[in-house]
């Protein structure tokens, strides 16, 4: 029996895979404009009408990069948070908090790619962007029930957390060498404004 229709299935889907992993490397280090079909062919060492078939056009793979860039940082805060959370526990630390977002928008180059969004007018998916930054107001929320601003108390963290995130995934590397400040000022001062917000009566 053929298995000839499985296992181009499967390499479809591997090549797919390994061209959204390229061109997310393209992204963090040279920016939007750095992720073309002719350099994500060259850093896969295929050709160009390859990745033509998987994607249909330069703008079906930059599409379909910032699908997977959203996904990742959903999966990425649920992580953080279920383990931040624990046995015994009934909420997020408000440092584990800070650690889960700047490290989705840092190294896990969220802040590229909502950058990218923004400038690129992408409405539809940065409609999936918002739905993550939704979701994680709402579960914060829903730690304390009892609290009656919860509600506005978590989308003040959220924005916090957001905003300083991604400026600091953006420029961090750059201005904090010209001030001389020290690593992980942005998220000592994001973790030290969550303190006073949540110390508000």
């Amino acid at each position: 029996m053929s298995t000839n229709g499985p296992v181009k299935r499967r390499r479809g889907a591997v090549a797919r895979e390994e061209a959204l992993e390229a061109a997310r490397d393209l992204l963090l280090s040279g920016g939007p404009a750095a992720v073309t079909l002719k350099a994500v062919g060259e850093r896969m060492g295929v050709g160009h009408a390859n990745l033509i078939h998987h994607f249909g056009s330069a703008a079906g793979l930059q599409g379909a990069l910032m699908d997977a860039m959203v996904r990742d940082l959903a999966q990425r805060i649920e992580a953080g948070l279920n383990e931040g959370m624990g046995e015994g526990r009934d909420g997020v630390e408000p440092g584990r908090l800070m650690s889960v977002v700047f490290d989705a928008f840092g190294p896990g180059g969220a802040s590229q790619m909502a950058a990218w969004l923004a400038l690129a007018r992408e409405q539809g998916r940065a409609e999936s962007f918002a739905e993550v930054v939704r979701d994680l107001a709402e579960r914060l929320a829903a730690m304390a029930p009892d609290d009656p601003k919860a509600a506005e108390r978590a989308k003040a963290l959220v924005v916090t957390a957001a905003y300083m995130a991604f400026a600091e995934g953006l420029i961090g590397d750059i201005l904090t060498p010209m001030l001389g400040a020290p690593e992980g000022l942005g998220r000592d001062l994001a973790l030290k404004l969550t303190a006073t917000l949540l110390a508000e009566p």
